[in-house]
């Protein structure tokens, strides 16, 4: 019989598909839907750094600052009622998710700085959660801004979370630093439990009958699938935390080559949105005869197989592959 069990951040997962972060963990019934098609885990949601310290002086600082120019800056910052539920109505739901689902409950922590972060990651331990996965949603605009600085951000983050509370920590990361490797190498030493690659940073549109900036939500396709699974498979045996590969798993052999090259599990959300919980269990089917045809009979004979330390061409995740991708168009 297929072997289809993993592990990520320590925990015994049935299998390597993950429900990531979504609106659909507000509701419990989705959730219990979510595990009924075969989800091992879910993510619920992200609680922001602004609905937990939406008064803060320092989040107030930089707000404020340029609005004496453009008096509509403020604007773009949500007020704390657009949020879909509030912080304790959060612990709740994460609460009411374990009493109900089988399946391990991450929590989800969005923000930018330590503040609030350290109270909320202790009472998402409390309430239950399994696990924590940290979204550092952070994008340096900011010229006097080194690069050093904006990855002592992470790492500061890392390090308090860390010190206060006893469940696995996440980093969830945007692909946009200078030395990738050299990042996850220093997150890992600092005792991150995992790393999830990539966070999609969502990109502003502009709206020209309005003539104003708007929010532009536009889901992943497979095609998104290659960043994330290039670094995951130059990490693989690199770092010790688990690797989570999210952007882009949509089928069933995408999946397969999450974990092909090095993934612990592969994060579905945009799948999940466009088809429904019921496509998990499609994409888990498609997997289990992907491997059946290829006589492979567990998720661990697999795992890391097509890495950059063990795959034939090392060099194909690197500059190689870009001079041979340019060579092979006619």
């Amino acid at each position: 019989m297929m072997e289809m069990k993993t592990s990520y951040l320590g925990l015994s997962l049935k299998n390597p598909i993950v429900a990531g972060s979504s609106p659909l963990s507000d509701n419990i019934g989705q959730l219990k839907a979510l595990e009924d098609r075969g989800a091992a885990a879910v993510v619920t949601h992200s609680l922001f750094e602004e609905q937990i310290r939406h008064e803060a002086r320092e989040l107030a600082h930089h707000l404020e600052q340029g609005t004496e120019s453009f008096a509509e800056a403020l604007s773009y910052f949500p007020e704390p009622e657009e949020f879909h539920v509030g912080p304790e109505e959060y612990l709740e739901n994460i609460s009411r998710a374990k009493e109900a689902l089988d399946i391990p409950v991450i929590g989800s922590l969005n923000g930018v700085s330590v503040g609030g972060w350290i109270e909320y990651a202790k009472k998402i331990e409390q309430a239950g959660a399994d696990a924590l996965e940290l979204n550092v949603y952070y994008l340096a605009t900011d010229p006097e801004q080194t690069s050093q600085a904006v990855e002592q951000i992470y790492l500061d983050i890392l390090t308090e979370v860390k010190k206060n509370v006893g469940i696995p920590v996440a980093m969830k990361l945007g692909p946009f630093f200078s030395s990738m490797a050299h990042m996850a190498s220093r997150l890992d030493q600092a005792g991150a439990d995992g790393l999830v690659l990539f966070n999609r940073f969502y990109q502003p549109d502009l709206d020209l009958d309005e003539l104003a900036v708007v929010p532009n939500l536009v889901l992943s396709d497979s095609g998104e699938l290659r960043l994330p699974l290039r670094w995951v498979a130059i990490l693989y045996g690199r770092v010790k935390a688990s690797l989570a590969l999210t952007s882009g798993v949509h089928t069933g052999l995408d999946a397969v080559k999450a974990v092909m090259a090095g993934a612990d599990v592969a994060m579905m959300t945009s799948a999940i949105l466009k088809h429904g919980a019921k496509h998990i269990a499609r994409v888990l089917e498609e997997m289990t005869s992907w491997m059946e045809e290829k006589e492979y009979e567990s998720i661990s004979q697999m795992k890391g197989s097509l890495s950059q330390k063990s795959c034939p061409n090392p060099a194909a995740f690197e500059r190689a592959n870009y001079m041979k991708v340019l060579q092979s168009y006619q």
